[in-house]
């Protein structure tokens, strides 16, 4: 048969992801402070986004409606039977005269409540918390730090290697980063960047500038007086203390038990990471996207954090004085009818995300009843598809709300992840238990434990089997290792050392 080129046609389907679906995309599996920061891109670059402060309505009503809200707000009530009804955005209309378009994230939140007897629930804009913010301002590390340096009296070079130093410091004051490559970097030797990194040792809080626990531990012995040879032999072996393997250690650091267990109350008593004392840490403060609450007829009440919505408003008046000054310029015209498009589909995003978090989180709230009324045992088996299939949603979307979203409720704060677990068969074929409800009842049977009844991996297994659950020794051992537990082993040292 001979090659030649020849035309063919066919016909095909494909999705078509433009910009603008892209973003939308985006803005959902953003974290509240992200989607903060991604706002303020926004409003600095469109000249028709403006900051709302949430009270634009009640303005317009009383003073002839500088701000007008133009875009449809959904049914102020949802009853449970409605939960998978259809809340995308209503189709964006601006009013001939309107001068802003105000985000319906504003007005999304609010609540939606249902109870455990499937009664119904509401959608409103009530509220009764309130929570606290941080408003003590506290000295970082590094303010405290650099207060210091002065009396080091270092010589400009080296003020400068300490400052690099200071700079590569963690949240727990410790110096991770390897000598050699920061000397490299610096330009100087190894020697300079260790004599310099000597001095700033020194500062206050002692065992600042340490690059191991083991070095954090032996700066604040010294400055103690307590750093003989028998603490340094310790210092040296961390791992088997970790392991709470005395007996060994007894004879490495050649000292009596006794001894040995005034050494481990010393290391106890001091502070394994000093930065943390400070302010300021790296660690972003967590900000619920949601909050749980009881209602009084024994339902839940789930109500999106408002103080986390950023209010957005489109300049409507001024996009029509300037469309109409720029007739004659056809370019100054594409960019402002840009920014009114890129604007109306940004505050549309914003009440979508908004809602679409409001959803996921209603149904999780709702699949996961057992576990916010009577605690984790309680909690079911959950999957992705279980939400999306309830909500009628893609699964990949829900993946993209529940991601770096948090939910504050009665038993603490959780990452709406932390609702979807795998499933642990049942032994007599009924409903399969979660894997965190099997966690928590591993973490029970060891908590009952005494110095005479350790249970071993096996022992866990034959146990947590008479409760019904099918379950494998090794996944006993994967679950007690995430959850920190040491072995029947090391715990049974634990109770006859008792350290």
């Amino acid at each position: 048969m001979a090659l030649a080129p020849k035309l063919q046609q066919r016909q095909s389907q494909q999705l078509a992801m433009t910009p603008q679906l892209q973003q939308a995309i985006k803005l959902l599996q953003l974290s509240n402070i992200e989607l903060a920061a991604f706002v303020e891109e926004q409003l600095e670059s469109n000249p028709l986004l403006e900051r709302g402060t949430g009270d634009e309505n009640r303005r317009g009503e009383e003073a002839g409606s500088r701000h007008e809200s133009s875009l449809e707000t959904a049914a102020d009530t949802v009853s449970v039977g409605e939960a998978n009804a259809d809340l995308d955005v209503p189709e964006y209309t601006a009013a001939p005269d309107a001068s802003v378009a105000d985000t319906g994230a504003a007005d999304v939140g609010g609540t939606v409540d249902w109870s455990r007897n499937n009664s119904g629930g509401s959608f409103n804009g009530s509220s009764d918390y309130d929570p606290a913010a941080n408003t003590a301002a506290e000295i970082t590390l590094t303010e405290h730090l650099t207060a210091q340096m002065p009396m080091l009296r270092l010589n400009d070079k080296d003020r400068l290697i300490a400052d690099y130093l200071l700079g590569q410091l963690d949240e727990a004051g410790y110096l991770r980063a390897d000598l050699t490559d920061l000397a490299l970097n610096l330009g100087v030797t190894d020697a300079r960047v260790k004599s310099v990194l000597l001095q700033v040792q020194t500062l206050e809080p002692t065992g600042v500038f340490a690059r191991d626990l083991a070095e954090c531990l032996a700066l604040q012995l010294k400055e103690s007086g307590d750093y003989a040879e028998p603490m340094q032999v310790l210092l040296s072996n961390l791992t088997l203390l970790a392991k709470h393997d005395l007996s060994k250690l007894t004879k490495l650091c050649r000292v009596k038990s006794d001894e040995l267990k005034d050494m481990i109350t010393r290391l106890r008593g001091l502070a394994p990471k000093p930065g943390l004392a400070f302010g300021g840490s790296l660690a972003a403060v967590v900000e619920p996207d949601v909050y749980i609450r009881e209602t009084p007829h024994g339902g839940w009440a789930v109500e999106l954090n408002s103080d986390t919505l950023p209010r957005v408003l489109v300049n409507q008046r001024y996009y029509n004085e300037i469309a109409s000054a720029s007739d004659n310029n056809t370019q100054a015209r594409e960019f402002i009818s840009e920014c009114h498009a890129n604007a109306n589909w940004l505050v549309k995003s914003l009440d979508q995300r908004a809602r679409t978090i409001l959803k996921v989180a209603s149904e999780i709230v709702k699949q996961q009843d057992g576990f916010f009324a009577y605690g984790v045992d309680h909690m079911r088996p959950l999957k992705l598809k279980d939400v999306a299939d309830a909500i009628e949603m893609h699964e990949s979307t829900v993946s993209r709300v529940t991601s770096n979203k948090f939910m504050h409720t009665p038993r603490g704060l959780f990452e709406l992840k932390y609702f979807f677990t795998a499933a642990i068969p049942s032994l007599d074929g009924g409903e399969g238990h979660s894997a965190e409800s099997v966690r928590n009842k591993i973490k029970i049977l060891i908590g009952e434990e005494t110095e005479k009844t350790v249970k071993s991996d096996d022992k866990l297994v034959t146990l947590l089997q008479a409760q019904g659950i099918d379950i494998a020794r090794r996944t006993v051992a994967k679950y007690r290792e995430a959850m920190g537990i040491p072995s029947s082993v090391e715990r049974r040292r634990i109770f006859k050392h008792g350290v």
